[in-house]
Order: C-alpha cells, then structure tokens, then sequence
C-alpha cells in the first residue's frame, strides 16, 4: 500500500511561464489583479523573479526589476516567492565578483524572496558557492539545482556527486532542472531513486513540455519519491514551457499524492491569464515537430524560439535545419555543455555565426572565448584540440575558480554610473547590465519610467509634462522646410529636439538610422561588413576607449568593434593588416546583417621580382 504524501507545487507562471512563451514580456500591471488570489491558492512557491526577468524589465518594458518583486511580495504574503539564479552569473550573461554576488542576494532577500534556486550551465559547484554563502547568510532557502542533460560525460553518477557538493554547502532542498525536456520518465525514476536513497533533503523536478514526456516523467518522478513539482497556469503551459497546474492536479486528484488544490480557483486564475494572453496576442504553448526533434538535436524549446527570431532578423529562417544540425556539434567540440543559459546562447550564437558565415570558428562571440578560456568554469567534457587553437592559440585554459580574477568593485561602478544612480539596487543594476541600465536610468531622469501603478491616462499624462505640443512641432517643421535654415533645434524642459531640413544630413555625421552612407571606397579598400544584425559598440563599455579611430594602424585578429546579438558580445576583428581610413556606424546603433561597419586601407606589400638565385 502507498503511503499518502501530498506532493506540492511551484508555481511558475509569473517567471518560467512567459519567459517560455511570451518573450518574458508579461508587465507587472498585468499582474496585479490576479496577485491576490494566486497567494490564496496554496502553492509550495511561487518563482516570480531571476531569469530572464531582470534583464527584460529593463531591456523591453522600461520597468524597475525591483520594484515588481516588491509590488508582488506586498500582494503575496502568504506564499514564498521564489526566484531562479545563475550562481556567479546572477541573471546575467558572465561573471560577477563576488562582491556583486552578496549584494545582489542580500537585496533579492530584503525585497521578497524567499526561496533561491542556484544552479550553474557546467554544474560547476565553484559557480554556485559565493552565492549560496550568501543565501544563507540573509537566512533564505537555498536550492541547489542540477542541470540535466544528456552526454557521454553527463552520468547518474556526476549528477549525484553534484547534489552531494550542494548537500556540503548547506542546501536546504534539491531541485533537478530538465530545461530541455531530455529527462525521460524511467531515467528520472532512477536518478530521483538515488536522489533521496542518499540525500535527506525535499526534492524537486523541474520539466518543460517542448516534446510531451514531461507529464509522463513528473508521475515518475512523484512515485520514486519527488516532493515538489513545477507547473504553470494552462494559458501559459506547454510548448516550450512546463506542464498545465490544472492537467497535474486533475491527475493527482484523489491518490495517495493529491495536491489538495481546489481545481475551480485554478480554473478562474487560468480564464484571467487566458485574457491578457488575448490581449496581448500571445501564441498558446504547443508542440510543433521541431520541438519533438529535441530527443535527438537537444535543443530546449526556448532555444529554438530565440534562434527562429535572430534567424528571421537576418531574412535567413530557412537556415534553421542547418543551425540545429551544427549546435550538436559544436556542442561535442567544447565539452558537451548543458544548453542552459548562459551556455544556450554562447553554443547557439556560435552554431548560427558558423553556419551563416560559411567558415566554421571564423567569427568567435567574446563569451565562447572566455568559456574556452575557462572563465565560465570547468568545461564538462574534453575540448576539441583545433577548436582550442584556432580560438586562443597558445594561451592556456585557467584553472582557478573563475570570480577569483573579477576585480570590479561596487564603487568602482558607482563612480561609473554617477548621479543616474540613487541607491546600490541602481548600482547592482549597472553592474548587470551596463549599457540598457545606463539607457533605464538616463530615461528615468527624465520622467519616462514606466509606473505600475498609474493608469494609462495618468501615465500619458506624466510623460508628457515636459514635452511640447506635437502641432507646435509639425509647425516648426513647415517653417523650416520653406525656409533657407539648413537646421534648428529647439529645448523645452528636458526636451532638445533638432529639425533638420530633408535631404540635409548633418556633415560628418550619422544619418538618423546611425549608420553613415558609405559612399564611393576605393576599389582597393576593404570592407568590414556586419556578420549579424545587432548592436555596434565602438568601445568594450561605455567608460572604455574605442578599439580603433579612423588612422589607426591594425592588423589581422585586432579587434574592431563589438556587435552584441542575441544577448551575447561579438567581438569582430580585422580580417587585413592596414589603416582604419572610415568608421561608418554610430555607437550604440543598431546594424542589419551585410551593413557596411569600416573601411580598412589594407598595407600595401611591396614585391620584388627574383630572376637569379646565386649559391
């Protein structure tokens, strides 16, 4: 006879869910009504922060991370939030000193959450240590996640030496974390078996759906003894996302694991978020064959929704088949990483740079160097020997624990981002991600942050105290057109707007796109081309100088400029020794693919005929 045990549930719509689905572009006004009734339900959790989160609060919907965890938390009382952290990476894309780790956790945990699931790419413990000191610290659960995957390196044996580290730093539970749906219902019974045969501590299973196994592995999973599972409300379930709360409870419902969650107040938080998924005119989450290839390209559903986009943007999305074909190995040549962010985007980047530009390791995202380089942590796997020296030469691998080179300081950063900042959340925030914290900021100065909590009257209202009225602009503009005035500008409060008259591009400088017409080369020129749509970078970093200047001398692998695509920074280096004789784009614009970025004078070599060789 089973022993009843109610299995519980983490709720992730408010996190996973649409960070699967929509892009993560679900706003915190679109939360709140629903907050209520979703804390009265009785889930184990609620994961509502980390992630992608962070990033497109910032990036997209022009909202204050922070301020959404503690809109949340003050309508949650009841129910633990929970937040998903990429250990040394936080809910970014590299690493952080440590020093950025304690802050951010310390602020995460006096702001709302209670629960942090930790996991790394490489299942690195080294990655996973600082922050789970820190966790502790502030007196918050610490859950160590493992990330699974399959490979000839990825054992039932590794993954249980995983858990084990976590158990020694002090983990409060374990979570198993199949973020590309690969876990198959009889191996997660196995690996679940062992799990709590050796460790004494809850453990939970986290699946997507992407190819269908998820519901299948989760009953496995909860027989082999699983305590918590995680789910999401219908509206945002399947596809790519995780299995629907309500197919789970229904499931469960009268057996020995029954959730002891009332299906009809599901039910009326699913018909809410079926109207902002209407509204928003979000797709529903379902299995395409694509995604059902998974078992065999491993790529995660989330994955292939990014790659689809970035492809499309370079009108080349039937080139899919051939990047799904090249990630597997590009996979294989850097040690069979797990396709979880970071190392998803670093893997996938290279796989379309490769398979786009025709020369396989030609172009070499700054983040796949510093994974070769060791910078992200031990590889899990052996690293092909040409792709190594291809990419770094000589330069050996680092064996230290990668944050230990990090020497950024929170002052140093406060002394970058100046007055923009008001409080160490902004500092944190800038440490993240300088360049869209920097761009949230300067518009917050100027009163266009987003506020949740205005209506939409009041918020067009606000954003408009300064600016003027758009008759007296389209006034303006006629005048100047019928006059001799090349161009004027005009300054209102903290609007500066300049009317140029048309076919008048300001000499020497960008047109409006940013990106300068690059007129007649001579026929001997080179030209530096975009190998990817993105964003041109002049400089590493905002406070940095610029790689080159138009007379610079540079010589073949010089870094040029940076494109940053798909999240990832993408040095572009010289493909000629000779002189920079023309920068044609803008900082911080934005770049199609094939856009003209240089113009290289290459170094004329002087050759000398030989008509006799004496001795």
């Amino acid at each position: 006879m089973v022993k009843a045990r109610r299995v519980l549930i983490t709720d992730t719509t408010l996190r996973d869910g649409h960070q699967s689905l929509w892009a993560t572009r679900m706003r915190t006004s679109e939360m709140l009504p629903i907050l209520g009734q979703m804390d009265e339900i009785g889930f184990y959790s609620l994961e509502v922060w980390g992630g992608a989160t962070f990033d497109s609060c910032l990036r997209f919907l022009n909202e204050n991370p922070w301020e959404r965890l503690r809109t949340i938390k003050q309508h949650c009382p009841k129910t633990p939030l929970q937040m998903l952290l990429r250990g040394q990476n936080l809910v970014g894309y590299r690493h952080y000193s440590d020093e950025v780790v304690r802050k951010f956790v310390l602020r995460a945990a006096d702001n709302g959450i209670d629960i942090f699931r930790i996991f790394d790419a490489l299942n690195d413990p080294r990655n996973i240590e600082v922050a789970a000191e820190a966790v502790r610290e502030a007196g918050k659960h610490f859950q160590g996640a493992v990330s699974y995957t399959i490979s000839p390196v990825h054992t039932l044996d590794h993954y249980l030496e995983v858990a084990h580290k976590f158990v020694e730093m002090g983990a409060d539970s374990i979570c198993i974390k199949d973020m590309a749906a690969l876990l198959s219902p009889f191996h997660c019974q196995q690996l679940v078996n062992r799990l709590k045969a050796e460790i004494d501590l809850p453990l939970e299973v986290h699946c997507h759906y992407i190819g269908g196994l998820a519901p299948m592995t989760y009953l496995k999973a909860i027989e082999a003894g699983a305590d918590i599972i995680d789910t999401a409300t219908v509206p945002l379930a399947f596809g790519s996302s995780n299995p629907a709360t309500e197919m789970v409870v229904t499931a469960l419902a009268g057996t020995p694991y029954d959730t002891e969650l009332d299906l009809d107040s599901l039910f009326e938080i699913a018909k809410y978020f079926e109207g902002v998924r209407q509204r928003g005119g979000y797709s529903r989450g379902v299995t395409s064959i694509t995604h059902m290839q998974v078992y065999s390209h491993q790529v995660p559903g989330g994955m292939i929704s990014n790659l689809e986009s970035q492809l499309a943007e370079q009108n080349a999305s039937d080139r899919l088949p051939e990047v799904l074909k090249e990630i597997p190995v590009v996979r294989a040549e850097v040690g069979f990483p797990p396709l979880v962010t970071p190392m998803s985007q670093i893997v996938g980047t290279q796989a379309v740079l490769n398979v786009l530009s025709g020369k396989r390791w030609q172009v070499v995202p700054d983040e796949m160097k510093s994974y070769l380089r060791g910078k992200y942590g031990h590889a899990p796997g052996p690293i092909n020997a040409e792709v190594m020296a291809k990419v770094l030469g000589d330069e050996k691998p680092i064996t230290r624990r990668p944050a230990e080179l990090i020497e950024e300081s929170l002052s140093q950063l406060a002394g970058e981002i100046g007055e923009l900042a008001r409080d160490e959340e902004d500092v944190i925030t800038y440490a993240l991600f300088p360049a869209t914290a920097r761009k949230f900021l300067e518009q917050r100065r100027h009163g266009v942050e987003d506020d949740v909590f205005l209506t939409e009257e009041q918020d067009g209202e606000e954003g408009n105290k300064d600016a003027m009225d758009l008759s007296q602009i389209k006034e303006i503009i006629a005048a100047v057109e019928q006059s001799s005035i090349a161009e004027v500008t005009i300054e209102e409060g903290d609007t500066r707007i300049t009317i140029r008259k048309s076919g008048e591009p300001e000499a020497g400088m960008a047109t409006e796109a940013g990106v300068s017409p690059p007129g007649e080369a001579p026929s001997n020129y080179f030209i530096v081309k975009s190998p990817m749509v993105g964003t041109f970078y002049r400089a590493p970093s905002p406070t940095s100088d610029p790689f080159v200047e138009e007379g610079d001398e540079v010589t073949v692998g010089q870094t040029l400029c940076i494109l940053e695509a798909m999240k990832l920074m993408n040095e572009v280096a010289s493909e000629v020794n000779g002189t920079v004789r023309r920068i044609l784009v803008e900082n911080a614009k934005p770049v199609e693919y094939g856009t003209p970025l240089l113009y290289i004078e290459p170094l004329e070599v002087e050759v000398f005929e030989v008509t006799e060789v004496e001795g």
